[in-house]
């Protein structure tokens, strides 16, 4: 399906040398701001109390987080749990409180507003935890990245193996900077996005290689650059339908799943952005450096026949 179609291709790859070097000074960027600032982790990470109540009817969440924001918890997660009448908070660790001296800070605060708010539990999610879940975390990152270079190399050549991993590290690197630099609350549903991204990222790639390949067995006539810039004009009006329509869907999310969906939507929609660019500009550009050609995908199979043969080379 298509909405249209380009005549003529457009010369992608005789900017890639410009669009690489954006590419370097963005990632740069992201990873100087990673080292200096560092990511502004949720108590999932860090450790912090967690105190789930009990409402006599629905509840509106926005009032529950302005009183947290004036006892002085304005990093506090809230959200519902189970039923509109169950709240879930999850309060950041602070110095010089324990987590039952929290919960009574908390509730006191809570029944100041509706007297008829019930404690029902009270949990300490210590840092130990929190780590146990970053690594855990990270694991799972090196597990994608391997089974993409794997797949890649399997399904292509190692020379888009390797342009297919760096451009998908290229949008997490990115993806994290932005978090840094904002300093956004990174939590476990942001790392969730960052995986999806992972996978969203190589699946545009996987189409792109897939179109090279299409156009170097068709186009015998072109050169490499001009390969690849058919196959990625070609692809262009399923690339704006598919990544139109999932932008939507994650818009809907950024703009009306409330804070808790928040951050997660927003490392979606700048995974998705530069997942787009990446594919085009950085995976696209990093084949052809590495002397991406013909041969590499389009090997020929000759079969080997004994000279003193005299059926071979027969066909039946």
């Amino acid at each position: 399906m298509e909405f249209f179609r380009i005549r003529k291709d457009i010369p992608f790859m005789q900017r890639a040398l410009i669009f690489n070097a954006i590419s370097l000074i963005t990632f740069i960027a992201a990873v100087f701001f990673l080292v200096h600032r560092g990511l502004h982790l949720s108590i999932e990470f860090t450790g912090g109390t967690v105190i789930e109540v009990q409402y006599p009817q629905a509840v509106q969440l926005e009032p529950v987080r302005g009183t947290l924001s004036r006892l002085g918890y304005a990093d506090a997660q809230v959200q519902n749990f189970g039923t509109s009448r169950d709240v879930l908070i999850r309060l950041p660790l602070k110095q010089g409180l324990t987590s039952a001296q929290q919960s009574d800070q908390v509730m006191a605060g809570l029944k100041a507003e509706n007297a008829q708010v019930q404690l029902q539990r009270v949990e300490f999610v210590g840092p130990q935890v929190g780590k146990e879940l970053a690594t855990d975390g990270l694991l799972a990152l090196a597990c994608v990245v391997a089974g993409i270079v794997i797949y890649l190399s399997f399904r292509f050549e190692w020379k888009y193996a390797i342009a297919g991993v760096i451009a998908n590290l290229h949008d997490v690197v990115i993806i994290l900077g932005f978090f840094a630099f904002f300093q956004w609350e990174f939590s476990l549903s942001v790392l969730a996005a960052v995986l999806a991204v992972l996978g969203y990222s190589v699946n545009e790639s996987v189409v792109i290689f897939d179109r090279i390949r299409e156009t170097f067995r068709r186009e015998r006539k072109l050169t490499v650059i001009e390969v690849i810039n058919h196959a990625i004009t070609s692809t262009m009006s399923r690339t704006i339908i598919t990544h139109g329509c999932t932008q939507m869907m994650v818009l809907s999310m950024f703009l009306f799943g409330g804070p808790t969906l928040h951050y997660f939507a927003l490392a979606l929609t700048v995974g998705i952005l530069f997942g787009i660019y990446s594919s085009v500009f950085v995976a696209a550009a990093l084949a052809m450096w590495l002397g991406v050609k013909r041969e590499d995908l389009l090997k020929d199979k000759k079969e080997r026949h004994d000279p003193n043969d005299p059926n071979a080379g027969a066909q039946v």
